[in-house]
């Protein structure tokens, strides 16, 4: 016997079963419903027009605030204290509305005021803000036209990212946040300890006998150093020897003291984890999941990304007119079309050193130019426009064993290639002490997937299987094996040939939504001095 547990139903209409569905169905129907008012706009003193949003789809109902329809009265308070922000609940008839772009509005026969606003103090006016701004309220953003865009989108990815992983009976485990072992190596951890604790003294702080000042964690709540974690990957890969194929999805922490536009101090990672792979299976289920999350939202937020199209050419228009646009930038292209492109054919693939070779030429042929921000300080703005005149500049070098920055990537993305390229064996230097070595004993079995405008999306790579060397690249790569030891020991009993990938999933969103900044995609950024809210 099966029993079916009764379904959640609202005692109002969402605007998402309007709007997106067949909206003439409802023509003639009494409806009630909730939400902010976006707008209101006054016609005499009998007649006024809402646009209510509730937060259930990118588009927004008119309704109209007829006194007369309404009866004596019954509206009054919506006239005196509507407004941009007001929240409401409003009952009404929805009828064909004779406005081009919009199939139905709503007759209001009742309009409740729940939640006032004063105009004069409320945070997010109905005018043009810009990011900087919208930046600085973090707690009022989400009510914009476009953070609402933004967010829908990465609830979009989320989703997608749980549908995709499923639908390939993948195994969903929630790693710790909390670690005693640097996944990477980086060392830029944030510490977690209870000694620190308000009004603790630095005399009170335990510290280990005869050892110039070095704390003594055994005497901490874990009784050892611990830390918030960078990956959830050694973790999953022990459900994986048991499960096959897993995937983590969580946050993540990293203590770099950096504060640009491309990084945050906590973040959230996907770290999907295949056993008897290779990297060749890692490179493709890494391109058909990204290509899967992209079309989810194409299908799925059509509105959302055609808001955000409008809203980066509307931005540019108001820059060039107050002269910001840079001399090289190039108008915004449709974000759909951006998003098209990356489902349209197989992603290059091709080797970390053909990449560098690419590179190499370009600057021999001088189609690019390498000039370090010293050297640039020392030169004179004319000298240097006169010297990267038709040519790429690159801040950084180039040559084989260098850790390839953003700039580098994005030229192969967007200059050479015009679309994602995955890049694989990479100098075993510049890897992770798991990654599986290559028969050259100077590159792993390391792969990244580079997109257009953001750079590296993905970082993945086959996995050591074999203990003996993976025990040597830990003494290469001076890993302390004692807190390993746990991650060791897989290679012990039942080893297989596995590989995975980490995709940092904000990085997604600016993807998915064109965004330039990674603090736009995330509801409450945390980065370096800054911990609001």
């Amino acid at each position: 016997t099966t029993t079916t547990a009764p379904l959640f139903k609202r005692s109002r209409t969402v605007l998402k079963d309007i709007l997106d569905g067949d909206a003439k169905t409802f023509i003639g129907k009494s409806v009630t419903v909730c939400g902010w008012m976006q707008t209101i706009r006054t016609q005499g003193q009998s007649m006024a027009f809402v646009e209510l949003n509730d937060g259930s789809c990118c588009g927004s109902l008119q309704v109209i605030l007829d006194k007369e329809y309404a009866g004596e009265g019954v509206l009054d308070a919506a006239f005196e204290k509507g407004g941009t922000g007001v929240s409401c609940k409003i009952t009404g008839e929805i009828v064909k509305s004779p406005k081009s772009g919009q199939a139905v509005e709503l007759k209001a026969k009742t309009c409740i005021i729940l939640g006032a606003v004063d105009a004069k103090a409320y945070p997010m006016p109905k005018k043009a803000l810009t990011l900087e701004y919208m930046r600085t309220k973090q707690t009022w953003r989400i009510r914009t036209k476009t953070m609402r865009a933004v967010q829908t989108i990465r609830n979009m990815c989320a989703w997608a990212t749980h549908s995709f992983f499923q639908g390939h009976g993948m195994k969903y485990v929630h790693t710790p946040i909390l670690t005693g072992a640097d996944c990477e190596g980086a060392g830029e951890m944030f510490s977690v300890t209870t000694m620190l604790k308000d009004g603790a003294n630095i005399k009170d702080i335990p510290t280990v006998k005869d050892s110039d000042g070095k704390i003594d964690f055994s005497k901490d709540f874990f009784g050892k150093s611990v830390s918030l974690t960078v990956s959830g990957q050694l973790n999953v890969e022990t459900y994986a020897c048991a499960f096959s194929d897993v995937y983590t999805f969580g946050p993540t922490f990293r203590a770099e003291h950096s504060n640009t536009s491309r990084h945050l101090a906590e973040f959230w990672m996907i770290e999907p984890e295949i056993c008897f792979a290779t990297l060749e299976d890692d490179m493709a289920l890494a391109e058909d999941y990204v290509k899967y999350v992209v079309d989810m939202v194409i299908s799925k937020c059509g509105g959302e990304v055609d808001l955000l199209t409008d809203y980066y050419q509307r931005d540019y228009n108001i820059r060039k007119k107050q002269g910001k646009v840079g001399k090289n930038e190039q108008p915004p292209s449709p974000h759909r079309k951006n998003l098209e492109a990356l489902l349209g054919k197989p992603y290059k693939r091709l080797s970390y050193t053909e990449a560098i070779e690419i590179l190499e030429k370009e600057i021999k042929e001088y189609r690019a130019i390498v000039i370090t921000p010293e050297e640039q300080k020392k030169m004179k703005a004319k000298d240097l426009k006169k010297k990267t005149k038709g040519k790429h500049l690159f801040s950084y070098p180039v040559f084989w064993g260098v850790d390839l920055a953003s700039e580098h990537e994005k030229y192969l993305t967007d200059k050479i290639f015009n679309g994602p390229v995955i890049l694989y064996n990479y100098p075993k230097d510049i890897k992770a002490f798991y990654m599986k070595m290559n028969e050259d004993n100077k590159t792993v079995q390391a792969m990244d997937m580079l997109v257009p405008g953001i750079g590296e999306l993905i970082g993945g790579s086959a996995r050591e299987d074999d203990l003996n060397k993976l025990l040597k690249r830990c003494e290469e790569t001076k890993m302390e094996v004692e807190p390993l030891q746990w991650y060791l020991d897989l290679r012990k009993f039942g080893s297989v040939p596995h590989a995975g990938f980490g995709l940092g999933f904000e990085r997604l969103v600016m993807l998915t939504t064109g965004m330039q900044n990674i603090k736009d995609v995330i509801p409450f950024p945390r980065s370096y001095g800054v911990c609001d809210y």
